[in-house]
C-alpha cells in the first residue's frame, strides 16, 4: 500500500485514546481532545466496529499508511479499550484531513456490562462519516444477531428534543444523518455465487439483508437487524477479504509481515478497500449541509459523551444546537479580528476625507460578513449576526474618532508651526501701530494660504482651522478698532466683513458635517445591505442544501419500499409509504414557499434593526422592511 509522506497539520506518529472506557465508563481523554480540536480542515472519518479480536486494527492501519499504530494484539484477549484516535492528512484531498476511530471489541466476554458496547457503537455512528463493521466468515444468521446493536439505536439516540419525536418517528429520520455503511467481511471462503450466477459483494451484502418471511416472534427478531440496517443507511457497501495468511505463526504478529508474505488476494482486497474509502469516504457533514472540522467534532464528542454519563439520551437537534452557541460565537470573534486587523493594515491616518475612510470600512466589513457566514450556522433568531453587526458599528465609530483625533492633531500641530511668525508679532505689538491691521491681515492670509497648502491633514482641517480663527477673533478686533490709519466707516466695514468670512466658514463646516451624516447614513444603509445580502444568499444556500438532503432521503427511502413490495411486505411497504408522502409533501411545500420566505426574513431583521439602532437603524430598518416587500 502506498505510503504517506506529507506532513501533518497535526502530526500524530501513533494513536492516542480518545475515549477511555474506565470500569464502564466512558470519559473523554483531553489531550486526545486537543489534538482533535486543533484541526481546522474538514474530517473525513472513518470508525470500525466488530467483535472483539477479528483484525479491525489491522484494517485501519492500512488506511494509516502504516504496519503499526493501533494495536493488533496476539492473544484471546482484547487490546483496544474504548475509542482510540489517529489524525492522519488525507492521502487524496489536501484540503481535508482523515480522523481514523478504533473501537474496542464488541462483545468482550470480560466486560460485565453490555449496554458499554451498544454506547461505544452508538458514538462510532454519532462521530464518523464512514461506519465500517467488520466481522468474520460470513454475513450469516449469527453474524446478523451479532448486529444486535443497530436495533438498540432508537433507545440510544434522540434526532429532535421534542417528547412527539419518538420511537419510529424519530428513528425514521436516522438515514438523514447516519453515516456512508461499510461491511467487512474477514476471512472469507465462500463463492460469491447466488443461484448458481457470479455476484458482487455489494450483491452479497443486499441477499444477506433481505428479510425472512413469517409472523412469529423468532423471525420478527431475526429481521429486526436486516430491516434496521436498511432503514438507517442509506449508502451501502460490503468487502470480503481472504485470510491474509495461512501461517498460523505469522497471523499472531501480522504487523510484522512483510507485504511480500501476504496472500496477493488479500493484498488487491485490502488496497481496494483503502482505495475505496479514500475516494468515496465523505467529510463529515450535519444536517444541511453544516461541514465538520476537528474542533467541531471534538465539541460534538464532548456534548455526547457528557450526555452519557448523565445517564440520558444524546439528542442530535441539542447537540447540534449547543455546537452552534460556540461556533457563533467564535464566529463572530473572527470576523472582528479580521475587520479590525485589516482597518489597522489599510487605513493610513488621517485620511483625507470621511469618505475615504468608510470605503475602507465598507470592504473590510464585507470581508468579515462574509468570515462570520463562513463560520456560523443555525443562528435561527439572527442573535450572533445582530452582535456582529453591533461591534462592528462600534469598531467603525472607534476608527473614526481616530481618524478625527489624529487629524486635530495633525492640523493643530501645522498651525501652531505655521503661524509661530504671526503669534510673536501679536505679542510684541507689533501690529499695533497705524497700518496694522491690513498688516495683520496679510500675515492671517499668508498662514491660511500655507495651511490650505498642505495635503493630508483629514477630516477636521477647517474645523481645526475654524477654531484657530475665532481664537483670534478678540485680538482681531482689538488690532482694528486700534488702527488710526482707519477712518469709523472703514472699520465698520471691515467689521462686517470679519462676520460674513465667520458666518461663511460656519456654513462650510455645517455643509461639510451635514455631508458628512449623509455619508455615515449611506455607509450604514451599505452595512445593511450587505448583511442582508451575504444572509441572503447563506440562507438561500441552506435550504437548497436542506432539499437537496431531503430528496436524497426520499430517493432511499421509495427505493426501499420497492424493495419490501417485491420481497412480499406490504405492511411495511404501507408504513414507508406514509413516511414518503409525508416527506414529499414537506419538501413541495418549501419548494412552494421559497419564493415568499426572503420578504418575512426581511421583515424580521429589518425589525431586528430598529432594536439595534434606534435612530438611524429605524429608518434603515423601515426601509428594509419596505424592500422585503418589493422582491415578493
Amino acid at each position: 500500500m502506498k505510503q504517506m509522506t506529507m506532513a501533518s497539520a497535526v502530526p500524530m506518529e501513533t494513536p492516542i485514546c480518545l475515549v477511555e472506557n474506565r470500569n464502564e465508563e466512558l470519559m473523554v481523554n483531553q489531550q486526545a481532545l486537543q489534538i482533535l480540536t486543533s484541526i481546522t480542515k474538514p474530517v473525513v472519518v472513518v470508525a470500525i466496529v466488530g467483535l472483539y479480536r477479528t483484525g479491525k486494527s489491522y484494517l485501519m492501519n492500512r488506511l494509516a499508511g502504516k504496519n503499526r499504530g493501533f494495536s493488533l494484539g496476539s492473544t484471546v484477549q482484547s487490546h483496544t479499550k474504548g475509542i482510540w484516535m489517529w489524525c492522519v492528512p488525507h492521502p487524496r484531498y489536501l484540503d481535508h484531513d482523515l480522523v481514523l476511530l478504533d473501537t474496542e471489541g464488541l462483545g468482550d466476554i470480560e466486560k460485565g456490562d453490555s449496554k458499554n458496547d451498544s454506547w461505544i457503537f452508538a458514538l462510532a455512528i454519532l462521530l464518523s462519516s464512514t461506519f465500517v463493521y467488520n466481522s468474520m466468515s460470513t454475513i450469516s444468521h449469527q453474524a446478523l444477531e451479532q448486529m444486535q446493536y443497530v436495533t438498540e439505536l432508537t433507545e440510544l439516540i434522540k434526532v429532535k428534543s421534542s417528547p412527539n419525536n419518538v420511537g419510529e418517528e424519530d428513528s425514521a429520520e436516522f438515514v438523514g444523518f447516519f453515516p456512508d455503511f461499510v461491511w467487512a467481511v474477514r476471512d472469507f471462503t465462500l463463492e460469491l455465487e447466488l443461484d448458481g450466477h457470479p455476484i458482487t459483494p455489494d450483491e452479497y451484502l443486499e441477499n444477506a439483508l433481505k428479510l425472512s418471511k413469517g409472523k412469529n416472534p423468532k423471525v420478527a427478531m431475526a429481521n429486526l437487524p436486516r430491516e434496521c440496517i436498511r432503514k438507517f443507511f442509506a449508502k451501502r457497501k460490503c468487502f470480503t477479504f481472504d485470510r491474509p495468511t495461512n501461517n498460523k505463526s505469522l497471523l499472531a504478529h501480522l504487523e510484522d509481515v512483510h507485504e511480500s508474505h501476504l496472500e496477493p488476494a488479500f493484498k488487491d482486497q485490502a488496497d481496494n478497500f483503502c482505495s475505496y474509502i479514500f475516494s468515496n469516504a465523505k467529510p463529515k457533514t450535519l444536517f444541511g449541509g453544516i461541514m465538520v472540522d476537528g474542533n467541531r467534532l471534538g465539541k460534538l464528542l464532548e456534548t455526547y459523551v457528557k450526555t452519557i454519563s448523565s445517564g440520558d439520551i444524546p439528542c442530535l437537534e441539542n447537540a447540534v444546537l449547543a455546537l452552534a452557541q460556540t461556533e457563533n460565537s467564535a464566529a463572530v470573534q473572527k470576523a472582528i479580528k479580521h475587520y479590525v486587523e485589516q482597518m489597522v493594515l489599510k487605513v493610513d491616518f488621517p485620511t483625507e476625507t470621511l469618505q475615504d475612510l468608510l470605503n475602507l470600512h465598507t470592504d473590510c466589513e464585507k470581508e468579515a460578513i462574509s468570515i462570520f457566514m463562513k463560520h456560523s450556522f443555525k443562528d435561527d433568531t439572527f442573535k450572533f449576526q445582530k452582535e456582529m453587526m453591533q461591534i462592528l458599528d462600534s469598531k467603525k465609530d472607534d476608527f473614526i474618532c481616530q481618524n478625527e483625533k489624529e487629524s486635530t492633531k495633525c492640523c493643530e500641530t501645522k498651525l501652531k508651526y505655521l503661524s509661530q511668525t504671526l503669534m510673536e508679532a501679536i505679542s510684541q505689538g507689533i501690529f499695533s501701530v497705524p497700518g496694522g491691521y491690513q498688516l495683520y491681515r496679510k500675515e492671517r492670509e499668508k498662514v491660511m494660504s500655507n495651511y490650505h497648502q498642505i495635503s493630508r491633514k483629514g477630516v477636521k482641517a477647517d474645523e481645526v482651522l475654524q477654531n484657530f480663527l475665532q481664537s483670534l477673533a478678540m485680538t482681531e478686533e482689538s488690532i482694528l478698532q486700534a488702527d488710526q490709519a482707519l477712518t469709523e466707516q472703514e472699520k465698520a466695514l471691515e467689521a462686517e466683513q470679519v462676520k460674513r468670512e465667520a458666518a461663511e466658514k460656519e456654513k462650510k463646516l455645517l455643509e461639510q458635517q451635514q455631508m458628512e451624516m449623509q455619508q455615515m447614513m449611506e455607509a450604514q444603509q451599505r452595512s445593511y445591505e450587505e448583511n442582508i445580502q451575504q444572509l441572503k444568499q447563506k440562507m438561500e444556500e441552506d435550504r437548497t442544501q436542506i432539499l437537496r438532503e431531503q430528496e436524497m432521503i426520499l430517493d432511499h427511502k421509495l427505493k426501499e419500499q420497492q424493495k419490501m413490495i417485491e420481497e412480499g411486505f406490504h405492511e411495511k411497504a404501507e408504513e414507508l409509504k406514509r413516511q414518503t408522502e409525508n416527506l414529499q409533501r414537506k419538501i413541495e411545500t418549501a419548494k412552494r414557499e421559497r419564493s415568499s420566505w426572503w420578504p418575512s426574513v426581511l421583515d424580521n431583521v429589518g425589525t431586528a434593526l430598529m432594536v439595534f439602532s434606534p435612530g438611524l437603524g429605524k429608518v434603515l430598518g423601515l426601509g428594509i422592511k419596505a424592500l422585503g416587500h418589493c422582491v415578493q
